[in-house]
């Protein structure tokens, strides 16, 4: 199983003013090339000129992924820092307006912007992508359908994204919420080889509804340009050991099921059917909530599903030099994710706060010293 020991992480962030934490509207003249003379091609930007990406190199051990992943976002916040500005790893910004927001300049975004409209502006999420590499695209393909079950713990282990547009939304994780809008995201859909999946995607193609398999967004997609499984689940995590602990989660599970091929195997429209609603269930609770069982027909406790799981997916994570990072799961379960730290600091500030806005500023100071901790 040496093939699948190689991974690579993207993280996205927020750009915002040091002093307000506003998000900025523009991309600041100077700070981005500084970023690029910084960290070269492993930072570009994203859909909205609010927003920019670090891309990790790719790596064979969790403590080397560790090592560069904070040193990047320490880098960025310097360069950050030394502009006026702040980075925010958030699945939203929350008192981000997306009315106000400006695409970046490209052509692929001018593209995507041009087909989605008001959708694309309205865009204004943070993810988490992790890379899963091994052999075969069908293997991927299979690999993809099979762990789809498992997508929603993913979720409620990284919710971060509780506030929008300067509201409390009720959900742990709203991110997916907005992001969903757009076409080609949410669960993939259930193929049943390679020859499905390649035949939906030259469908596409040859309509022209699509350019190329990089337009399909879903939760979890085989790359177009690794030869990788990519998770896209996940909102962007506030702490870096977040971070690494949902790719230890996705890595041995990926691992798990390239052992097992049995595992998943005969997943039908009821399947997905539950996965779905276990997704919801992961945006709107978080770790507090609880997920439909398909084989005991009752709903599990996500603090005990995770339990359960890293148990089973041990082997995979030791094989891969990951354990600390899959205990980290168990952590979040019993700390909370973002989202609960979130709503702790604006519950706490709103008793003092001398309006709702003060309370969400104190939100934001709180993301924005945690993302570079």
């Amino acid at each position: 199983m040496t093939d699948t020991r190689r991974f690579g992480i993207e993280e996205e962030f927020f750009v915002v003013d040091a002093e307000t934490k506003a998000v900025m509207r523009r991309m600041p003249q100077g700070f981005f090339s500084t970023a690029k003379d910084r960290l070269g091609d492993r930072v570009t930007s994203e859909m909205l000129q609010s927003q920019v990406e670090l891309t990790s190199s790719v790596h064979s051990t969790a403590s080397a992924a560790r090592n560069e992943i904070q040193a990047m976002r320490g880098t960025l916040g310097e360069v950050a820092a030394a502009h006026g500005l702040a980075i925010l790893g958030s699945g939203t910004h929350p008192t981000a307006m997306w009315a106000t927001q400006r695409a970046s300049e490209a052509p692929r975004y001018d593209n995507v912007m041009h087909d989605l409209q008001m959708l694309g502006q309205r865009n204004i999420v943070c993810g988490l992508h992790v890379h899963a590499e091994f052999d075969d695209l069908s293997r991927r393909v299979d690999v993809m359908g099979r762990i789809m079950p498992f997508i929603p713990l993913i979720i409620a282990l990284s919710t971060s994204s509780p506030f929008w547009q300067s509201r409390a939304t009720g959900l742990m994780g709203y991110r997916l919420a907005a992001y969903d809008e757009l076409p080609r995201t949410g669960l993939p859909e259930l193929f049943k080889s390679q020859a499905e999946y390649d035949d939906y995607v030259a469908l596409l193609v040859e309509a022209r509804i699509i350019e190329d398999s990089s337009y399909v967004w879903w939760a979890v997609r085989p790359s177009r340009r690794f030869p990788t499984l990519e998770l896209r689940a996940p909102d962007s995590c506030t702490h870096v050991e977040d971070t690494l602990a949902i790719a230890a989660l996705y890595r041995s599970l990926v691992r798990h099921l390239l052992r097992n091929p049995e595992l998943n195997g005969a997943l039908s429209p009821v399947s997905r059917a539950i996965a779905q609603e276990n997704k919801w269930r992961a945006q709107r609770y978080g770790i507090h909530g609880s997920f439909v069982d398909e084989v005991r027909r009752t709903t599990i406790a996500v603090p005990d599903l995770v339990k359960e799981l890293t148990g089973q997916i041990a082997e995979d994570a030791e094989a891969l030099g990951c354990v600390d990072d899959l205990a980290r799961c168990i952590d979040i379960c019993e700390r909370g994710t973002s989202a609960d730290g979130q709503l702790t600091v604006w519950k706490s500030a709103l008793s003092l706060a001398e309006t709702p806005h003060d309370a969400l500023r104190a939100v934001k100071t709180w993301i924005a010293h945690q993302t570079l901790q």
